[in-house]
């Protein structure tokens, strides 16, 4: 191909049952760089809706594209086997986002959770892999062990893990 031919794009499209809209204007709300896009409504009815409702809401999520579909009742669901990582600096926004995505959803070990639309998610500090790849392995253990026994990651707590000083329980 020549530097002229049409861009190629990657597009994630995510089934919904019938709330695509209302979890793309959810994203959209949560993180930064991230809009819904169009969204597409039927022009007459169709076997599973009728003219007017949504069909499909193009939408992005920290600059990365995205499709929901309203499929109807999922027959294949989302599951933990696809995850959308967040990587936080801080953790101010590990909170941030752990909150916002936990709220009406279910909080999972290790930074995992599934939002209230079924969406499984890590919320990963940026620290995390440098602690686990830490050259001292007693040092990474320590960390690993740590954030093992936690929901939601706390830096401050992984760190002091590390370091071999006591973690509040």
């Amino acid at each position: 191909m020549t530097n002229q031919s049409k861009k190629i794009a990657l597009t994630t499209c995510l089934w919904f049952d019938k709330n695509a809209e209302e979890a793309a204007n959810f994203y959209a709300k949560t993180f930064p760089d991230s809009r819904v896009t169009r969204v597409l409504k039927s022009p007459s009815d169709y076997p599973s809706g009728k003219a007017g409702q949504v069909i499909t809401v193009e939408f992005t999520v920290l600059g990365q594209s995205f499709v929901g579909l309203n499929g109807g009742p999922a027959h294949y669901g989302f599951s933990e086997a696809v995850s959308f990582v967040v990587n936080c600096e801080t953790q101010e926004e590990v909170d941030k986002f752990w909150d916002a995505l936990a709220d009406g959803g279910e909080e999972g070990p290790c930074g995992w959770l599934k939002d209230r639309f079924g969406l499984s998610w890590q919320i990963t500090p940026t620290a995390l892999p440098r602690l686990l790849t830490d050259p001292d392995r007693e040092k990474a253990n320590r960390a690993m062990n740590a954030m093992m026994g936690m929901k939601k990651l706390d830096i401050a707590e992984l760190e002091r893990a590390a370091a071999g000083e006591e973690v509040p329980a």
